[in-house]
């Protein structure tokens, strides 16, 4: 790898990189899908770092660079396709519905039902993700919270931390634990040890909310739903997916992504048995098209992806994300950096952030890397745009969640933030 930073190449790259990264943040004002302009930047700064390479005489070398990120991107591209063809799955067989019925029907006070559905976000998050946790603890509270905007408002915020919160403990529960996992920084099991600080990161704020919650109960509301035949064994393989997964990295040391396609193929032959069952029972709810669910992949996103690391890949390969990590983490220290990264998110997407982490590769302890997972995972909940989460609820609660009714409680998320760093240091100590 060459300096190529004070290089027109290299300028021309920066340049390129920022104009459509504000097209991503202006999305909604615009109406350009986020994966545009990404992947146009992507396409147009590895063109340059391929004429900034040949420039030297080192063409072969950016060949071998963008052959790493193809790769690395492969893996994460599988592996998604996978867990959200089982989350549009079990969409479709109504789980949610069901557990959104359940709730509603409850009867619970605004307080009762703020902390019920911020103790089912928490944990479902570290399963799912926190954009899917999200909307269907969501579409609760709408729907529960339908006569007190206050109690929507609220019960949107702690959702939204609580949802990542629960996703920063769990390999499995953001792009940027995956992204970590994969690139095998911290191993399966030691994600666990930021359960407590994650834990903190959520009950903090929801602690310094409660009082402001509105009083009273609201009316309760009697939902019918029920699940599709074959849902439980969709629940059940999809567990088993993961644990192949798991198995695939820990036992086998080939790459997680494959665990997963193998899962994608438990789907395949419960989708074949349950469409032959429903010939012979006569019942079309049994019908289950697993194609139609992978054909239901936000593809928008998963381009998203590919865009932000190729051109963030590429500003590495410039020398960009070298002279970073001698700013941050030579200059500030791994502590420092860490943090201000991770609150960085609250405004950048937390994903290109952690792909520039990994690519500048600090030598840091497990402590560290344990601190830039809690980190980036939390940061974003600080403003309602710092995370999908927060992003797709506003639009889901529009008149009663904004980017305001965020901001107003945005110094109790960050005390939490602050809180579940000093956590991680206290009982992780041995990590550092």
């Amino acid at each position: 790898m060459i300096d190529l930073t004070t290089h027109w190449t290299g300028l021309a790259c920066l340049a390129i990189f920022f104009v459509a990264y504000g097209l991503v943040i202006a999305e909604e004002a615009i109406e350009m899908r986020k994966s545009k302009p990404v992947l146009l930047a992507a396409g147009l700064i590895w063109a340059l770092v391929a004429v900034g390479y040949g420039l030297v005489g080192q063409a072969e070398t950016a060949h071998e660079l963008a052959k790493e990120i193809i790769l690395e991107y492969g893996e994460l591209l599988l592996f998604l396709l996978v867990a959200i063809t089982y989350v549009n799955t079990l969409e479709e067989r109504r789980v949610f519905d069901v557990l959104r019925a359940k709730l509603v029907g409850l009867g619970f006070s605004y307080r009762a039902l703020f902390w019920l559905t911020g103790a089912i976000a928490f944990p479902l998050s570290a399963v799912l993700d926190n954009l899917t946790t999200a909307l269907v603890m969501g579409a609760v509270v709408i729907a529960v919270g339908a006569g007190s905007r206050a109690f929507i408002a609220m019960g949107c915020i702690n959702i939204v931390v609580a949802a990542n919160a629960g996703g920063a403990f769990s390999p499995f529960g953001d792009i940027t634990t995956l992204m970590v996992w994969q690139n095998g920084k911290l191993g399966f099991w030691e994600f666990f040890d930021l359960f407590l600080p994650s834990l903190v990161n959520w009950l903090v704020p929801a602690a310094l909310m409660h009082a402001a919650l509105p009083k009273g109960k609201p009316t309760a509301k009697q939902e019918r739903a029920r699940m599709k035949p074959g849902a439980r064994g969709v629940i059940l393989l999809f567990a088993a997916t993961i644990v192949t997964a798991v198995s695939f990295k820990n036992f086998l040391h080939l790459p997680p992504a494959m665990g997963m396609m193998l899962g994608l193929g438990y789907l395949q032959i419960w989708a074949y048995y349950l469409n032959r069952t429903s010939k012979k029972r006569d019942d079309s709810d049994m019908l289950l098209d697993s194609f139609k669910e992978i054909q239901r992949v936000e593809f928008d996103t998963l381009l998203f992806f590919f865009g932000i690391i190729f051109a963030v890949g590429g500003l590495g390969a410039m020398g960009y994300l070298a002279l970073s990590s001698e700013v941050l983490y030579t200059g500030l220290g791994p502590t420092a950096a860490n943090i201000i990264i991770g609150a960085l998110s609250a405004i950048v997407d937390n994903i290109p952030l952690m792909f520039a982490v990994l690519k500048m590769d600090p030598v840091m302890s497990d402590g560290q890397w344990l601190l830039i997972t809690l980190t980036c995972g939390v940061g974003g909940s600080i403003l309602s745009i710092g995370s999908a989460a927060g992003v797709a609820l506003m639009g889901q609660a529009r008149a009663a969640y904004t980017f305001t009714s965020h901001l107003k409680w945005s110094w109790a998320i960050a005390a939490g933030y602050v809180a579940s760093i000093a956590v991680h240091r206290l009982i992780n100590a041995s990590l550092f």
